[in-house]
Formats: structure tokens, C-alpha cells, sequence
């Protein structure tokens, strides 16, 4: 993996998709034949380390091109930083402190590199951190994401600032948890969807209501249309997300026309049926569980609200980061079916089958 800069790019994505493929099949056959034993601590397991290694390689060296969107806007802006250029844009002022510095050190390449260790390790600590020995699954699932390739390449800031995200709330000390919550948002202003669900459910804890208010946000959205656009916008969406919410034309993407995305609202209701599933019917009293799915509600039902902006993924990536922990977390954790480690394959076809599909379509 680590030689993929000389990989044409027409074999980039293709190569990725498909050797993930091939991990998910062997995943789900290993499944099949041995199961596996919930949260064993003396388990040993060695699979999870080599994967981070061979993604960050593989997505950290790949070539610098337009083809991954804003990877050029980032190239451009390190180029410029390394030639003297001075900081002039005040927003997500330490991702432009970080810019500024690594361009003084470091080579293009090596930054790039940098920034998806950012992204990758802080996702790989959480897992460790909450399925110990049964990491493995859990952080494959985060790697055949559907939009987990996209905010590598494209939208980096977005990665970076979702993944300290994940990792802030897996720590247990609470200064270090909201010091690395500000840092994720000092790096992309739109990290305070998720924080201020975050601050929201630590002092309500219902996952009921949250599920009424997301259900409640799908007619909002179909009868009052572009209101809620609008609305926003006019509360402080004052940088280029702006025009995101209110115009602009963005041929270029398959998320990029307006209107409401039912199809979208379907994948986003997958974790919202896995949540449901664990924390009302079955009873799952996990808090750390119960706050992931109470904060993936509050900034999907956000996204729904303003669904019909143009690049809209880029809202819906503010819940999506956290949707295959919404779904495989209470498998590592409990025991809800006679034969779990088949419907946990099951499940794991199902979500990546959807992701492979999407890129076939694409």
C-alpha cells in the first residue's frame, strides 16, 4: 500500500474499495466459522494495527491531484504558507495555525500524510479504548464508511475535526474531553453541531424524545422547505457554508442539487432503527452508547432540516461520522441474539454493501 503515489489515479479508489471488500468478506466468513467471544480482555488481537498502518500509507501518500476536490485547495494554501504568505483568514484559526507551521518543516506530502494520521489514529484510539481486544471489527466498519474515503481525500478539515470529535468523547477525563472538543471546532466551525448535541445531552438524557424530535424533523422539513435554509444562514452561517445553504452551483458533486434526499434519509434511519432497536426495545443501559445515538439524532435532524441545501453531505457528514458506531458499538458490548456473530455479519454485508454501491455508481 505504502507505494500507492505511483498508482494511476483511475486505480486509486477501485484498488481501496475493493481490498476492503476483500477484508469485509474474510470478516464475515471468520464470523461464520469461529463467532467470537464479547469484550475478552485477555483475547489477543493483531489485525487492527497493520490496517492503520496500510490505510494511513495508502491515503497519506497518494498523489497530489484536483481529483480528490479539495485536496488542491490545500495543496494551494500550504504552497502559499511555505512561500512566505501571512495568515489572513481569521476562521478555523488553528487549522490555519497548523497549515502555517507544518508548511516551515515539512514537504506537501509528508503534510498530507500528517493530516491523515489526524484522521485515522484518533479513530483507532477510540475503538481501542471501548472494544479493547475486539477493536478490529468496529474500526474496519469506520474504514468502509461510506463517507470515510471522501473526508481522507476531500474534505480533510471535516475528517480531522470529526475524528478528535470521536476520540474526545472516548476519553474519561473531563478537561481533556472538552480541551480536544474546542480544538476539533477551532479546526472546522461547523464541529459545534455535534459539540452543542453533545452539551445538550449531557443534561438530557432521553433517547425517546430525541427519536420523536428526529421523526418530528422529516415533516418540518417536506412542509416548510427552504425556510430552515434560510433560517440558519440568517444565524450565523457567515462563511463559505453560507453559500451552501443558500445558492451556488456545484455540478461537480452527486450530493450537489437540492431537494429532499429521501434515499439519504433512508441510510440515516439505519443507525436511527439500530438505536431504537438497542436503547428501547432491548433496554441497553450503556451511557456511552446512549449519548453517541442521543447526539447522532440532534445533528441528523439538523441535517433534515436544511436537507435541500447544496452540498448537503457536508451537514449530513456531521451525523454520518458517527453512524457505525450508532450500529456495531452494542454488538462488542452485549449479547442480544442466540447467534450474534451471524447477524453481525450479516449486518456488516449490509453496511458496506451499500458503500461499495455507491461506489460502483460513481
Amino acid at each position: 500500500m505504502i507505494f500507492n503515489s505511483i498508482i494511476p489515479l483511475p486505480y486509486y479508489n477501485p484498488i481501496f474499495y475493493n481490498t476492503i471488500l476483500v477484508l469485509v468478506l474474510l470478516a464475515v466468513f471468520n464470523l461464520f466459522v469461529k463467532g467470537y467471544v464479547i469484550h475478552n480482555p485477555s483475547k489477543k488481537e493483531y489485525a487492527s494495527f497493520p490496517l492503520l498502518l496500510g490505510v494511513i500509507f495508502y491515503i497519506g501518500l497518494r498523489p497530489l491531484s484536483v481529483v480528490f476536490g479539495d485536496m488542491g485547495v490545500y495543496h494551494y494554501e500550504f504552497l502559499s504558507y511555505s512561500k512566505g504568505a501571512e495568515i489572513i483568514i481569521r476562521k478555523d484559526i488553528l487549522w490555519q495555525l497548523f497549515v502555517k507551521f507544518c508548511s516551515g518543516i515539512m514537504t506537501v506530502s509528508s503534510f498530507f500524510l500528517l493530516c491523515t494520521f489526524l484522521y485515522i489514529f484518533p479513530l483507532y484510539s477510540a475503538c481501542k479504548k471501548w472494544f479493547c481486544a475486539n477493536k478490529y471489527i468496529p474500526f474496519l466498519m469506520l474504514i468502509a464508511s461510506f463517507s470515510f474515503l471522501s473526508y481522507g481525500t476531500n474534505g480533510i478539515r471535516y475528517g480531522i475535526a470529526t475524528s478528535l470529535f470521536i476520540f474526545a468523547i472516548s476519553r474519561n477525563k473531563n478537561s481533556l474531553k472538552y480541551g480536544i472538543m474546542f480544538l476539533a471546532f477551532l479546526i472546522h466551525a461547523s464541529l459545534i453541531i455535534p459539540v452543542a448535541a453533545f452539551v445538550l445531552t449531557l443534561f438530557y438524557k432521553n433517547s425517546r424524545s430525541y427519536l420523536f424530535g428526529w421523526l418530528g424533523a422529516i415533516p418540518l422539513s417536506i412542509v416548510l422547505g427552504s425556510f430552515w435554509e434560510n433560517l440558519f444562514a440568517s444565524l450565523g452561517f457567515r462563511d463559505e457554508r453560507l453559500r451552501y445553504l443558500t445558492g451556488g452551483n456545484f455540478n461537480n458533486d452527486s450530493f450537489a442539487y437540492m431537494g429532499f434526499r429521501y434515499d439519504f434519509v433512508l441510510y440515516s434511519a439505519a443507525a436511527v432503527f439500530a438505536g431504537y432497536y438497542y436503547i428501547i426495545k432491548k433496554k441497553i443501559k450503556d451511557k456511552i452508547y446512549i449519548q453517541l445515538f442521543n447526539i447522532y439524532l440532534v445533528a441528523n435532524a439538523f441535517w433534515i432540516l436544511i436537507i435541500r441545501a447544496n452540498f448537503s453531505n457536508r451537514f449530513a457528514y456531521l451525523s454520518w461520522f458517527l453512524m457505525a458506531f450508532v450500529i456495531f458499538y452494542p454488538f462488542l458490548k452485549q449479547r442480544f441474539f442466540k447467534e450474534q456473530q451471524k447477524v453481525l455479519a450479516l449486518v456488516i454485508m449490509i453496511y458496506f454493501g451499500f458503500t461499495y454501491l455507491m461506489f460502483l455508481k460513481n
